[in-house]
């Protein structure tokens, strides 16, 4: 009946309006019909997707095989595209009729989409290749000095066919780990084992993340949902197909190979494991053959000394008698050693050297055990830093699990929110001197260092290998603690400051009231299996400033008694817990700094902060998105009123709602720091004070809004963007700090910047102007970086560029226009690398090319890799003007035949070599090219050819 009065109501109207009406009818059915297509299309999707997995599963488990890249990823991509178009067609399946005709075109893209991955899925070339040997990767260590007898006898054992299981034990400290570290990366040099596997086990052992760990290790990924004994079964399988040496590394508990999944190693398989542990029990109950590590000889353990205190000291009147006597000291264990040397690099008063004697003899007196004799010596060390600050800060870094590794940003802002760097006149100062702490602590060697750089300096040279693009996961400077240190601080030291610890300990409950200590004053109970807290619970913690129980991922209610007697609380950590509510309680913090709840994926409510008037961060990364928009808003507006509010982080689940946040909260996002989020949850990059990260968002209805003072911004997999950024973002004239800008993986970017006559241009240009680094990555459409439309184009666009990286763009065929040359007057690097359809970095002009010059004032590094259609750098006769040229590498560049870079000429007439030039760098395989390669020069090679430097490609 409604259809029916729905169809006479347009049959009048269209007597009456003739056409017009018809075409929306049209445009009704339509719609209908592509939205039926898409369903279809979708399901033909699903179908070719469960087919390519069941053939690629039945391959491996044949052996020898193992999946194409392309394949996994295009299985990763359906899955998403999946995952996303299933939820649109539902709902534009309700879609009101006066809507219809707005969506249809963009029902029309999502169909075209799912066509051209199921053309895609063809994969003519077959969908598995032959597996080749492959070891692991180069572990960072230190040189070993001495115990080479023991690294030989473990040597033999894993050459020969007698024995399988290795027990390598000894006292913590003595260098078991070392040892282990330098036979692994000899390892890789071997053709015998097809994987060399390193995995460090944690206390208290979980047999399920090892099994992850190993996995991992292998390439291959076990299910989630599965049992402990069903994922056994499943590694193993896996483990059965490859001759392998495994190097389970700090094993404190009896467990068996089978639960876990590994293959007993023996003479039919060819496989090796290697146990490293403090206990022989351990390793005699796995069947070990035993390898003990014995201390350091007086002889090794001075060499080993003097190369970390330095040589210098021996110069110093005096000192060589007492040096050796603290040598001695040190029981031969080499973490003891390197740690106090360290605390004594850079003393030359020996009366100095005499007093540290002093007080080393005194705390060895005491030896009671094993841990003892290591603890005490490092100890020492800990006593001689400088100040309670330095010593607050190395004893924060054992609340973390055993083995973990924190990103340094991370720790100094951990410290930044206990107040244990303070009385600075900022958040920037105060992390400056966070990181002069972080020096401190590795060059005394209580933290040990593992730092990729800075992100000024991540190039694509130093992103390379952090890179994933699938987990878009990111190398930063981080840190860990040496199990050892961490005992030390925990045991020894932490009880004296008030601090308790029970940081990965696999505790399912909070200690009963026997077992809290008596008013502590930090408590870390991060990353157990806590399930719930009794709602009658609540502890007497008068003093307590620090509470943690983030990574307790099953935690999910808290009761309101909770917080009653913990009123001095200033730091509360809730983040990676499965918590759907806050108790109300939380308002009476007054004292309360710093709220984290970054990865709370369940909050759906939060409790009033007005009177949190001390808050000064508040992390709510991965968490806001999950809330009501009204919670959210009036939380926010709460926030807003908070004078000493310094950081704010959180993630919003769409661009409208972002948009609507920034648009209410301009003023107040410029009076702090903030770290925003938008679409899929990733961790934020924190490079900077101000930073935005879009990652797969639809990108059509409307543009972004972005903050003011916003220095970072990260496009990461947009969907449905337009052609370029100012296309894509709306630019205030406030928001002129832009430092960096990175787009990877979005599939309609086509250029940069679109510049025509309108303002929005004009702004766009103005906001560019103060870019220092442009990092462009798998973007299939970008064809160049600017496309100008009817205007001049403004020589101040990209002034102030230093770092331009261009990756994986397959359509750029140039890379500069010619009348873009004063606009990179200040470019220091360039990187391009696998561009496939690349012919010229600079486009050569229509004019006479013999007069052509290019100059690039700045330029330090030039690196092209795998681009196989370039010819040219510049021109046929043009040539580069670069005096501050430092490095040129060039890698997979066949079809290129001369190389323009201007080299001045002596008085003699022969070329003079750019003053600062360090290197040329390229493959082996580049020997041959190299000798085609023309220079505008005579005896050019000959003079070049000290610089040559043979490398693989940056990025392998």
């Amino acid at each position: 009946m409604a259809a029916e009065i729905v169809g006479a109501i347009f049959g009048a109207l269209s007597c009456i309006c003739g056409t017009p009406t018809c075409n929306c009818i049209d445009q009704h059915r339509n719609f209908n019909d592509d939205v039926d297509e898409l369903g279809r299309k979708l399901d033909s999707l699903t179908s070719q997707k469960q087919d390519i997995e069941s053939r690629t599963k039945e391959a491996e488990a044949r052996g020898g095989q193992m999946v194409r890249q392309q394949v996994q990823e295009w299985l990763k991509q359906a899955e998403e595209i999946n995952a996303k178009l299933r939820p649109f067609l539902a709902r534009v399946q309700g879609v009101k009729w006066y809507k219809r005709a707005c969506l249809d075109s963009l029902v029309c893209r999502k169909i075209n989409m799912v066509k051209e991955m199921l053309d895609k899925g063809s994969f003519p070339e077959g969908l598995v290749i032959e597996r080749a040997p492959t070891h692991g990767n180069i572990i960072p260590t230190e040189n070993l000095v001495g115990q080479i007898s023991t690294k030989e006898e473990i040597w033999r054992y894993l050459m020969g066919d007698d024995v399988g299981m290795i027990g390598v034990c000894g006292i913590g400290g003595v260098g078991k780990t070392t040892i282990m570290k330098n036979l692994h990366n000899d390892l890789q040099r071997e053709t015998r084992f097809e994987k060399v596997i390193w995995v460090t086990v944690s206390y208290p052992l979980n047999v399920f993340k090892l099994q992850k760990k190993i996995a991992d290790a292998m390439g291959q990924r076990l299910r989630d949902d599965e049992e402990v004994m069903m994922r056994a079964a499943s590694l193993m399988e896996i483990m059965r197909r490859v001759r392998y040496v495994i190097i389970l590394d700090d094993v404190c508990q009896k467990f068996s190979l089978k639960e876990v999944g590994i293959p007993d190693p023996n003479v039919q398989n060819g496989c090796k494991v290697v146990v490293t542990s403090r206990s022989i029990e351990v390793c005699s109950y796995l069947r070990c053959k035993i390898v003990e590590v014995k201390p350091l000889s007086q002889e090794e353990s001075l060499k080993l000394f003097l190369d970390t205190v330095g040589d210098g000291v021996l110069q110093v009147p005096g000192l060589e008698e007492i040096l050796k006597l603290i040598v001695e000291e040190c029981a031969g264990l080499p973490l003891a050693i390197v740690v106090i040397a360290g605390s004594m690099r850079g003393v030359d008063d020996v009366n100095v050297w005499r007093n540290a004697l002093t007080e080393l003899r005194v705390r060895v007196s005491s030896v009671k055990d094993s841990n003892d004799e290591i603890f005490k010596r490092l100890r020492f060390s800990f006593d001689r830093l400088d100040s309670l600050e330095v010593k607050s800060c190395f004893l924060y870094c054992s609340f973390f699990r055993e083995d973990y590794v924190f990103s340094k940003r991370e720790l100094i802002e951990c410290w930044i929110d206990e107040g244990l760097i303070d009385g600075l006149p900022s958040r920037k100062a105060a992390s400056d001197r966070g990181h002069a702490i972080i020096d401190r602590l590795e060059k005394n060697f209580l933290l040990e260092k593992d730092n990729f750089g800075s992100p000024e300096k991540a190039t694509f040279r130093s992103l390379r290998p952090f890179i994933s693009l699938g987990g878009y996961s990111f190398g930063i400077p981080s840190a860990k603690m040496h199990d050892v240190v961490r005992d030390m601080a925990i045991i020894s030291i932490g009880p004296e400051f008030g601090y308790v610890i029970k940081a990965g300990m696999n505790l399912v409950e909070l200690p009963d009231g026997h077992g809290w200590v008596k008013d502590p004053k930090k408590l870390s109970l991060m990353a157990n299996n806590i399930l719930k807290v009794p709602p009658s619970l609540s502890p007497k913690c008068l003093s307590l400033s620090t509470l943690i129980l983030s990574s307790n991922p099953n935690l999910s209610e808290i009761p309101e008694s909770f917080f009653g007697e913990m009123l001095a609380l200033k730091v509360l950590d809730l983040s990676n817990t499965a918590i759907e509510t806050l108790p109300n309680s939380i308002s009476k913090l007054e004292n309360l700094s710093a709220l984290r709840l970054q990865h709370c994926m369940k909050l759906k409510y939060l409790p009033s902060l007005a009177n949190l008037r001390e808050l000064k961060k508040l992390d709510l990364h991965k968490a806001v998105c999950c809330l009501r928009e009204t919670t959210i808003i009036r939380n926010l507006e709460e926030v807003a009123r908070l004078k000493k509010l310094e950081t704010l982080e959180c993630q919003f689940d769409g661009i409208q709602d972002f948009n609507h946040f920034v648009n209410k909260f301009k003023d107040f996002q410029s009076a702090i720091a903030y770290s925003l989020g938008v679409g899929t949850a990733r961790d934020m990059m924190r490079w900077s004070k101000y930073e935005l990260v879009i990652t797969e968002c639809e990108i059509w209805e409307e543009c972004v809004v972005l903050p003011n003072n916003l220095e970072d911004l990260w496009i990461i997999g947009g969907r449905n963007m337009r052609s370029s950024l100012n296309r894509t973002v709306m630019f205030e004239m406030e928001a002129n700090e832009l430092r960096r800008c990175f787009i990877w993986k979005s599939e309609e970017i086509e250029c940069m910047v679109e510049l025509d006559s309108s303002s929005s241009s004009s702004l766009c240009c103005l906001v560019l102007d103060k870019l220092k680094m442009l990092h462009l990555h798998s973007l299939p459409k970008l064809c160049e970086l600017v496309r100008v439309e009817g205007a001049a184009t403004p020589p101040h666009i990209f002034s102030n560029l230093k770092i331009l990286i261009i990756i994986d763009c397959p359509g750029m065929s140039k890379l500069l226009p010619l009348d873009l040359q004063q606009a990179f007057q200040n470019l220091e690097e360039i990187e391009v690398g696998n561009c496939k359809h690349m012919e010229e970095i600079i486009a050569s002009s229509d004019s006479d090319a013999s007069s052509d010059k290019f100059t690039f004032p700045k330029l330090r590094i030039l690196h092209l890799a795998d681009l196989p259609q370039l010819k040219s750098i510049y021109s046929a006769k043009g040539v580069m003007v670069c005096d501050s040229i430092e490095e040129i590498g060039i890698w997979g560049c066949r079809e290129l035949k001369r190389i323009p870079v201007q080299l001045r000429l002596l008085d003699n007439g022969q070329p003079s070599l750019p003053p600062r030039l360090r290197e040329i760098k390229m493959d082996e395989e580049s020997k041959e090219w190299w000798e085609s390669v023309e220079w505008d020069y005579p005896n050019a090679k000959n003079l070049l050819k000290p610089f040559l430097k043979y490398s693989t490609y940056p990025w392998v």
